[in-house]
């Protein structure tokens, strides 16, 4: 971590907005042909929030932000920057994130979308804790935000259970001590996977599952010691792993290959699905409202999506 006294980033307040319909496997088990326990065992989902006709994904962003800062007690006129990271925006311009700062009230902040896939919101992260810790930004807001069941195929069993919508959020605010802050954010891409997952204009969303979930425990496993390494930690000093939310078998296996105590390892993917960009602020969020994050936790954090795209940072806890 930075040496006490440096200017740092920190995560100063968590929230998050979801869909109040919430979509069982019953429901959906029928349309893919195949019975509810077969979803549950394959993709560790029992219900997903979906949003209904009209529901726009920006104002969830704007609500998950909205409530974050509540919490941080910070205003949405001292945010300097809101970052969306985002795959589904409800329009291909503007961009989310104008529309955000708008509906908060950031009046003075600059605003601009992510697009990394499932990694979009580590690297928003990454991103506003650089301006933080360069003094180019005070504050900054970085939600992470997706409505993918707009772009599921029914049909196709493979994709069709996993997905969810949803909205997560963090503020970001310069620290010159160790609580809540931010330890360097690694990032990696690999373009070879680029034809596993993809979400083309006017199509759905396709993925082929056995290969992804191979890169995907391999890079989260290696991705979580390297970002322990760059942060001068250790896997048992960890009190939390927070890993993207895309399905339990991944999260189980990284588990496994890193020989991780499987209470410190959070798996809410039961109850939201994979929201993609929005799981990891998600995950924060209920994990702090279950009092399994307190004032001085180290929490590893560690996604993996699109493109190839992957990465990690460790945060010693201190939100609100």
């Amino acid at each position: 971590m930075t040496a006490e006294g440096e200017r740092g980033a920190a995560i100063r307040g968590v929230a998050m907005a979801v869909p109040g319909r919430l979509v069982s496997n019953r429901e959906i088990a029928p349309r893919m042909g195949v019975d509810e326990a077969w979803i549950s065992k394959r993709t560790g989902t029992d219900e997903r929030p979906w949003a209904v006709e009209g529901e726009r994904m920006s104002d969830f962003a704007a609500r998950a932000g909205s409530d974050a800062l509540a919490r941080a007690g910070v205003a949405a006129r001292d945010l300097d920057l809101v970052l969306v990271a985002t795959s589904t925006a409800d329009e291909i311009t503007p961009n989310a994130a104008p529309l955000v700062a708008g509906l908060i009230g950031a009046e003075r902040a600059g605003a601009f979308d992510v697009g990394s896939a499932c990694t979009g919101w580590l690297a928003g992260i990454g991103i506003a804790s650089g301006q933080i810790e360069s003094g180019r930004a005070g504050h900054a807001l970085v939600v992470g935000a997706d409505f993918l069941s707009r772009f599921i195929d029914y049909s196709d069993r493979g994709t069709a259970p996993l997905f969810a919508d949803g909205a997560g959020a963090a503020v970001i605010s310069a620290s010159s001590h160790d609580a809540g802050r931010i330890g360097p954010v690694l990032l990696h891409s690999d373009h070879e996977g680029a034809d596993l997952i993809r979400l083309e204009r006017g199509k759905r969303i396709s993925m082929q599952g056995q290969e992804t979930f191979k890169a995907a425990v391999a890079r989260l496993s290696e991705v979580t010691l390297e970002a322990l390494e760059a942060a001068g930690g250790e896997l048992g000093e960890v009190d939390l792993f927070v890993y993207h939310q895309a399905n339990s078998r991944i999260i189980r296996s990284v588990g496994e290959r890193l020989g991780l105590d499987p209470e410190r390892v959070v798996d809410y993917v039961g109850r939201f699905a994979n929201s993609s960009t929005a799981t990891l602020p998600i995950a924060l969020s209920v994990a702090e409202a279950e009092g399994r994050l307190h004032a001085g936790d180290t929490v590893l954090l560690a996604s993996f999506g699109g493109g190839f795209t992957w990465g990690a940072t460790v945060v010693e806890w201190g939100a609100a």
